[in-house]
């Protein structure tokens, strides 16, 4: 189930945390321009009109001018810019605010207008226009300043009275509020739009990690096999004739290798077609260590191992396995020697290793600049260790790993002393 499941799910409740469909406008995450908000205007309209019908009977007879045509034409108006909204919001905001201001200055009953105002204030804050909404607010202010105490001597009704001064104070805390809420809204819009985008950037690096734990292993699990089967298929190769029985033995060892590769890139790959779930096989360790030493005894590499393979978190145990088989698959493809030597010795919560092989190098590549070793040096960086490689002074290959075991397990056991 993704993000957009979980939250349809969760209900509006959690717009306040996620954000609300509308909050992604403008943003690319939608196709094309923003949607024409066809109800909400047809519904902000039809409140409009009918609110300004009741307040026009609910205020006192002649003390403003009764509702005409030219009147519901301004609402109408009004009402119908706010179509544009999300696409022109700066004309809009103005577009209203004059609306209103003409209104006023009919001096036609005070109502629901305002809300229309309101709106498309709110729309271009929302939309990073703020000095064009203040500029808006103020203004229709300032008419209603000027009509209230200055115009109402010329305009209808006749015998009007200045508005009182307490009324200037409503308005005021009325655009205070709109501006008010404007700005907690678009604030939270830049909230949604930091947290999405910090969302999406962790999901490509999770996606990226993935992508890099999948190359690593399909690496280190074809390399390994694919140089025994190499080994193994010059070996068969030459003694075809002269050793029919040895050569037998050869095809033996690569059929097994074959299966085997097949097998762990299968359980590379289900993880890539049921993510989240357990895997069907347990993950390689270090328990495997003498199946390792068997496949490379039949490519022609005897390895003597030092120390017992101690208990470790899987991830530990899985790199540390992965390491060495890198190590002494480097070793069958680029060395001279046919013999090897791993040590394991795990203290203080932190498991070492040592691969060494006495050489000489046989290819040009034997220094290890492949992606053998950057795989070895990227395992244990994710685990917080590191991989010392290099020749040695007196000949051959060292590849030494330091790994922390995380649990702090110590086996008493693991590995004798030199």
């Amino acid at each position: 189930m993704d993000e957009e499941q979980v939250r349809g799910r969760a209900g509006p409740g959690r717009w306040w945390r996620h954000g609300p469909p509308w909050s992604r406008q403008g943003e690319g995450e939608g196709p094309g321009a923003p949607r024409w908000p066809w109800p909400s205007t047809v519904l902000i309209t039809v409140f409009v009109l009918v609110g300004s019908h009741f307040a026009a009977h609910a205020q006192e007879e002649g003390e403003r001018a009764s509702l005409d045509v030219f009147a519901r034409v301004l609402l109408v108006v009004a009402c119908g810019l706010l179509l544009w909204r999300h696409r022109h919001p700066v004309a809009v905001v103005f577009g209203t605010a004059a609306t209103a201001a003409l209104y006023l200055g009919a001096d036609y009953p005070y109502g629901p207008v305002f809300l229309t105002v309101a709106v498309a204030c709110f729309a271009a804050v929302v939309a990073g226009h703020r000095r064009a909404a203040w500029t808006a607010l103020g203004m229709l202010w300032a008419v209603h300043l000027l009509v209230a105490h200055w115009l109402y001597r010329w305009l209808p009704p006749a015998g009007d009275d200045p508005a009182p001064f307490g009324q200037e104070i409503v308005v005021a805390g009325w655009a205070v509020a709109v501006v008010a809420v404007a700005e907690l809204a678009r604030i939270r819009r830049e909230q949604w739009a930091r947290e999405r985008a910090e969302r999406a950037q962790a999901a490509r690096r999770r996606a990226d990690e993935e992508r890099l734990r999948i190359a690593r292993e399909l690496h280190d699990v074809l390399a390994h096999s694919l140089s025994v089967i190499n080994v193994q298929a010059g070996v068969g190769l030459a003694l075809l004739d002269a050793d029919p029985e040895q050569a037998r033995t050869a095809l033996t060892t690569i059929k097994s290798a074959s299966k085997e590769a097949l097998g762990e890139v299968r359980q590379v790959l289900d993880s890539l077609r049921t993510p989240g779930d357990a895997p069907r096989t347990p993950a390689p360790g270090l328990d495997r260590l003498p199946e390792l030493v068997e496949q490379a005894a039949r490519a022609g590499l005897t390895v003597a191992v030092t120390g017992r393979p101690p208990r470790l978190p899987p991830h530990t145990d899985l790199a540390a396995f992965r390491i060495v088989q890198e190590a002494l698959t480097n070793v069958v493809r680029h060395s001279g020697s046919r013999h090897a030597r791993v040590r394991l010795d795990q203290t203080a919560g932190t498991l070492r290793l040592r691969i060494d092989d006495d050489g000489p190098a046989t290819g040009a590549d034997a220094g290890g600049s492949g992606n053998g070793l950057a795989g070895m040096r990227e395992r244990a960086a994710a685990l917080g260790g590191t991989i010392e490689a290099g020749p040695r002074p007196d000949g051959g290959f060292r590849v030494r790993a330091v790994l922390p075991t995380r649990d702090g397990q110590r086996d008493d056991g693991t590995g004798d002393n030199q």
